[in-house]
């Protein structure tokens, strides 16, 4: 019998597995003739990243080798391309001048890497990696130079990375997104990927858009958009793949993103087939090896089986695909779709002592995604689960724990001060570790919060260890503890208090939502509208400079710098310094309000102006003419210092004993931009007529003969609260300093969304007359942490968005 002829174009893991597949069916009915660009045999390119680590060598990836060629009469043109196709004379033409006649042709041409365009690309130092000749490449650079930058977060830029600093250069990851992997990883599994790189001595700058590539003949730098450079003797693309479709496009087969092909394979012509990377089926381009395999079987039944698609079987149905990333010692899998939704159930396990996490995607009661991380060995039984779309109901409350579950092996509530080691400081009120605790309670056979307190001294003072003091009762005596009063946590996604959290933070040293949110073992994926706010304001507070604010963890208010009304509209109020303002400032307005037709001007209770009916898109214009005026945020939409009201004082009130606008103004300029649990308002009266209604304010100032009268934790609002008695000072000064103290300690203690009334009703005016009047000490130590969280914080957002086109900004646009 008289072979087809059939010819292959590409030598790749594709092509070739299909020529396996086609000879495993029928090995008498193809001559095979096989194109490859590469001067090599058919290997392994997922390997690639153990031969650039130095773990595998090249024949260690090499999958046919020449005698297989041989043995099964595949004649091979290695490191010859085609360069035409001839349909209609069903042949190819190749670099060589060679033609070659088919009967069924074959294109799997795989894919290329995508090259940002950006200048400096075309420098000596700069590749892609991709085949053999890129791993030499780099493994040359190693050799002679130290420092390297791979752009590209993904699957195949950390491994290049890692590969990389196994050969000893200093390796920096570039990634646009602020995830890593973020295509297979959700932001507690990127956390956790990042962590474990930095700890192998690779820097990653999430967030990086890169400008240029900086050199002369060979790069020397990579700068970003932001204008910081990295050092850079290598350069490693690895920001995507483009299928090669020329080919097919060129012979006019139908190309869109790759080779248009049916589920047999079948491109636009019925004597060529396409498989691989340069497919397009069904909408989708697949750049992982197992759908590339089962395409190789589709396309072998339909060439071996008869002539009519209708014998070949089912064909190519797509592909539900799964990642490992091959980095030694990094335990990941990742499968399916974990974006969740209205519609999903999320089950989590964090395990901070292992550094393991786990969350399981359920929809309609069947595993719609998996992240493991830490501990990935049961990731193929969720991923067969996942293919079959088993229904797992019945076995969804020990699903997480994997197939070898035991009823005795339950995730412990108080793992997290379990963990912890008995010189770790429970109390910082009073000094009380863990160890004195756990002495306390078992040398005295306490039972309860109080009777540690009585004995230790812990939670005896601000109480925000309560909740700690109680897990450490609860884990030291077991069964034998009952617990009190239930502490309320922060939301579902956590069984901690907000005082455990903010103690965690700082005993932790924990600088990211999701380190909290791993060490803490939180429930939910990425936490919610209840935690993230409150967790984003916990971090600003204690890493000012260290921790970047997420602003998609803020509501709207704060998000857009403004307040929305009811109308889906937003109010503006620009700052005036102590209630007290000028013609200019007042003209400014004046001038924006006729020039965007503002339609509602009030004035109101904080001595402000406020704009209403203001289009979200007007927004950044707005702020652009106030700021042009000196004029920046007044923060009426944040949690934050909103207002400092003043009388005339002594200035020009024939009652007045001290200079209380001054005061105020001296006041405001110290702590606006500061963020707080809750929003905070201040006054200064410039005598005991209190003219300023001082008294129902967070931080008030009474003026006096001998000085000043310091009050704090009033409030208005539905329920009035009457201020406290702080102290007596006797210099402006003194009051900046107090004020500034009493701030930060708010700052540092209270709960999110609390008020200084509500807080100070908690902790008792004892305790920070305590810490503020008592302690000097202390107090001075409070105002210098506060201080220099303000040259973090006074940044006024309006200018920062001013005139700027953001998105954010912008109305939604109709489509259809």
């Amino acid at each position: 019998m008289t072979r087809k002829k059939l010819v292959v174009i590409g030598n790749g893991m594709a092509g070739m597995r299909t020529v396996e597949e086609i000879l495993d069916r029928d090995a008498e009915k193809f001559a095979v003739t096989v194109f490859g660009a590469e001067p090599r045999e058919n290997y392994n390119r997922i390997m690639l990243s153990p031969v650039l680590s130095g773990e595998k060598n090249y024949e260690d990836i090499v999958i046919n080798d020449q005698q297989w060629y041989a043995q099964n009469a595949i004649t091979l043109y290695s490191g010859e391309d085609v360069i035409a196709i001839d349909r209609q004379a069903h042949c190819v033409k190749t670099s060589a001048g060679r033609t070659m006649p088919y009967d069924a042709l074959i294109i799997a041409t795989g894919s290329s890497p995508f090259m940002i365009k950006v200048p400096g690309t075309d420098l000596d130092g700069v590749t892609t990696f991709r085949d053999m000749d890129d791993v030499e490449r780099m493994a040359d650079a190693a050799r002679s130079h130290q420092n390297a930058v791979v752009i590209g977060g993904g699957l195949l830029g950390l491994e290049a990375a890692y590969g990389l600093r196994q050969r000893g250069m200093e390796v920096t990851v570039l990634h646009l997104m602020d995830t890593l992997m973020e295509r297979q990883l959700d932001e507690a599994g990127g956390y956790l990927l990042r962590r474990e790189l930095e700890n192998r001595g690779i820097r990653v700058i999430t967030q990086a858009d890169t400008a240029a590539l900086i050199g002369k003949s060979r790069v020397e730098a990579v700068r970003l958009k932001d204008g910081r450079e990295i050092p850079a003797d290598l350069v490693v693309m690895a920001v995507g793949i483009v299928p090669n479709a020329a080919l097919a496009r060129d012979c006019g087969l139908t190309v869109e993103r790759g080779i248009v092909v049916d589920d047999h394979m079948t491109t636009s012509d019925p004597d060529v087939f396409a498989v691989g990377e340069c497919v397009q089926h069904r909408g989708q381009t697949y750049g992982l090896v197992a759908p590339l395999y089962e395409m190789g079987k589709a396309l072998a039944d339909r060439l071996c089986r008869g002539d009519e698609p209708g014998d070949a079987g089912p064909g190519y149905q797509g592909s539900v695909t799964s990642t490992k990333l091959k980095v030694s010692g990094v335990d990941l899998f990742s499968a399916g779709d974990f974006n969740g939704g209205d519609a999903c159930e999320d089950i989590v396990l964090r395990d901070a002592a292992r550094g393991v996490y786990k969350r399981i995607v359920l929809k309609d009661g069947k595993i719609a995604g998996a992240v493991l991380y830490g501990d990935a060995g049961d990731g193929s039984w969720y991923f067969q689960m996942l293919k079959e779309g088993a229904d797992v109901s019945e076995i969804r409350d020990t699903l997480i724990f994997g197939p070898e579950f035991s009823a005795g092996e339950n995730a412990d509530p108080n793992a997290a001060v379990a963990a912890l080691g008995m010189d770790a400081e429970i109390c910082g009120c009073n000094g009380v570790s863990k160890g004195d605790i756990v002495g306390a309670i078992i040398e005295h056979g306490l039972e309860s919060v109080e009777d540690v307190r009585a004995k230790t001294k812990a939670s005896g003072s601000c109480g925000s260890c309560a909740g700690l003091v109680e897990s450490l009762l609860a884990h030291t005596l077991g069964d034998a503890f009952v617990a009190g009063p239930a502490l309320k946590p922060i939301c579902p996604c956590t069984t901690h208090t907000h005082d455990d959290v903010r103690h965690l933070i700082r005993l932790h040293n924990l600088k990211s939502i999701p380190a909290v949110m791993q060490a803490l073992e939180w429930k939910s994926p990425n936490g919610c509208a209840a935690c993230r706010p409150a967790l984003n304001y916990y971090l600003l507070c204690d890493w000012p400079g260290e921790y970047t604010d997420d602003n998609q963890s803020r509501f709207v208010n704060e998000r857009l710098h403004a307040n929305i009304q009811k109308d889906g509209t937003y109010s503006v109020v620009p700052r005036m310094w102590g209630g007290v303002t000028t013609a200019k400032e007042l003209r400014a307005i004046a001038d924006v309000v006729d020039k965007f037709a503002i339609p509602s001007v009030k004035l109101t209770g904080g001595q402000r102006i406020d704009l209403f009916g203001i289009p979200k898109e007007q927004l950044p214009a707005i702020w652009t003419d106030l700021n042009k005026a000196g004029m920046v945020s007044g923060h009426a939409y944040g949690k934050a210092l909103r207002t400092v009201k003043t009388c005339v004082g002594n200035t020009w009130c024939r009652f007045g004993t001290q200079d209380a606008m001054d005061l105020g103004i001296q006041l405001e300029k110290l702590s606006w931009g500061s963020w707080t649990p809750h929003k905070f308002k201040m006054a200064v009266s410039g005598c005991p007529r209190n003219c300023a209604e001082a008294t129902i304010k967070d931080f008030a100032v009474i003026s006096v003969d001998s000085g000043f009268e310091l009050y704090v934790g009033g409030n208005g609002g539905i329920t009035v609260r009457v201020t406290d008695l702080l102290c007596k000072v006797a210099t402006s000064d003194d009051v900046l300093e107090y004020c500034a103290a009493f701030m930060q300690l708010y700052r540092e203690q209270a709960r999110y969304l609390e008020r200084t009334a509500p807080w100070i009703e908690r902790v008792g005016i004892g305790y920070v007359k305590a810490e503020i009047v008592d302690d000097e000490a202390g107090r001075k130590a409070l105002a210098e942490r506060f201080l220099r969280s303000q040259k973090i914080a006074q940044n006024d957002p309006w200018a920062q968005h001013a005139g700027a086109d953001t998105p954010e900004f912008q109305p939604l646009k109709l489509v259809g």
